[in-house]
């Protein structure tokens, strides 16, 4: 039989932030319980009871047989959230749930994965894409945790949540074929080959920016450009001997007259 936590409580005759400062000071925790078919109410119990009254792993998923007082009989409840002080994590308010033992719940369970991979022992990483999942049981069921066994798992494998392991009751409200965990391979470092290759990649890139004149092939930056074939080239002694060719024409025709 599953464990059950006692917790008692009383009703609050007054709302409002000031009645509830008002309870902590006396060392109450100001609560509320809802459910279907029923009105909220408002309460009010002791923290130091709300925490032994839960389960140390379940938390929040234990169910927990609360007695109000003046009521003829006690209520099942699961306690939905708890809100806290940002500053000094004081318990400031608890939301509780009337539950029915023969009515499913919805709840969220942490998943827990047992033995080593096959795959991870040959350098294989396992990725785990569910820490937690939804469930739908009755409230008595709870499981603490759902366990997964990947010791089998080899590089490239999967669990998936048809594969896991539910007790009688208990279904898991996610797809099927959803991987819960697989192990992968590790990323391959980059090759010399291929590093000189992006750096190869990432010059041409930046030599075809716009603004950049192009450079003439085999030229470097600063030098003359080189005549493309079949050009004509200037010659410095061309020129010079032009000129002498010139001044001795002149000196012959002074020379006849």
């Amino acid at each position: 039989m599953p464990e059950i936590g006692k917790l008692a409580a009383r009703r609050r005759t007054t709302t409002g932030k000031g009645a509830a400062r008002r309870a902590r000071v006396q060392g109450h925790l100001p609560a509320i319980c809802y459910g279907r078919g029923m009105q909220p109410i408002t309460l009010s119990v002791d923290p130091l009871d709300l925490r032994g009254a839960l389960d140390p792993v379940k938390q929040h998923n234990t169910m927990i047989e609360m007695t109000i007082e003046g009521e003829p009989r006690p209520i099942d409840v699961l306690l939905r959230d708890i809100h806290r002080d940002p500053l000094d994590d004081t318990l400031l308010h608890a939301d509780f749930q009337a539950v029915r033992r023969d009515v499913e719940v919805r709840v969220t369970v942490p998943v827990a994965l047992l033995g080593k991979p096959e795959g991870v022992k040959l350098g294989g990483i396992l990725h785990q894409a569910y820490r937690q999942i939804r469930v739908a049981c009755l409230p008595d069921r709870i499981p603490t945790r759902v366990e997964m066994d990947v010791s089998a798992l080899m590089i490239g494998q999967a669990l998936h949540a048809s594969d896991l392991k539910l007790g009688e009751g208990i279904r898991a409200l996610v797809d099927p074929k959803e991987s819960i965990a697989s192990v992968v391979a590790p990323k391959e470092e980059k090759t010399t080959t291929e590093t000189a290759a992006e750096a190869a990649a990432t010059a041409e890139a930046a030599a075809g920016e716009p603004g950049a004149a192009p450079a003439a092939a085999g030229t470097a930056p600063g030098a003359t450009p080189v005549a493309a074939p079949g050009a004509a080239v200037p010659s410095a002694k061309g020129e010079d001997k032009g000129k002498k060719e010139d001044r001795g024409k002149k000196e012959d025709r002074g020379k006849k007259k």
